[in-house]
């Protein structure tokens, strides 16, 4: 049982319903992720505008939710595995790669890379070593990528956490921890 309701779209307010009409606009439907963090329209746009934002930097939608879901099996947030794996696949992945990012394995040495990346920054609270860096840029990476890996990490943080405290009900096809 969720520990925070989600907002209700029938009686939303008006900054909440026009919130909710882009979410549904973009995806088909709102989850119950974006009706729970709804709950403050304020915490909503600034989600919406930090994601928007972010989907037009140098990192492929794949990768987007490749990094999502590291940071997601991190935190233990089954809303957010699930939620990923559904858009994941929208966006190419196959099954196999939704498994492998879970774990920060990728087969291409710069995504893999990123993924090793993303998972130690969660790790270790944004304290990486200066030879996490070296590898990253021996593969490739630039430094606008590292800061908008880390950007992303931070941005699936604050969905991990919401979901966690909520304990968010899945509308997702569900996707055990």
């Amino acid at each position: 049982m969720t520990r925070i309701q989600p907002a209700q779209i029938e009686s939303a307010q008006p900054k909440q319903r026009e919130l909710f009409d882009l979410v549904k606009k973009k995806l088909g439907m709102v989850p119950n992720f974006h009706a729970t963090v709804g709950n403050s329209p304020t915490a909503l746009e600034a989600y919406l505008a930090y994601g928007d934002v972010l989907s037009h930097g140098e990192l492929s939608p794949k990768v987007r939710e490749q990094i999502a879901l590291v940071v997601a099996q991190q935190n233990k947030c089954e809303y957010c595995i699930s939620a990923h794996s559904a858009l994941g696949k929208t966006v190419g992945l196959k099954e196999d790669e939704l498994s492998q990012s879970r774990k920060a394995i990728a087969a291409e040495p710069k995504i893999d890379s990123i993924l090793k990346f993303a998972d130690n920054v969660v790790r270790t609270h944004g304290q990486v070593s200066s030879e996490s860096l070296a590898l990253l840029r021996e593969h490739g990476v630039s430094d606008g990528e590292i800061v908008e890996i880390v950007a992303l990490v931070s941005l699936n943080i604050f969905t991990n956490y919401i979901n966690n405290v909520a304990e968010t009900v899945v509308d997702f096809p569900k996707v055990a921890l």
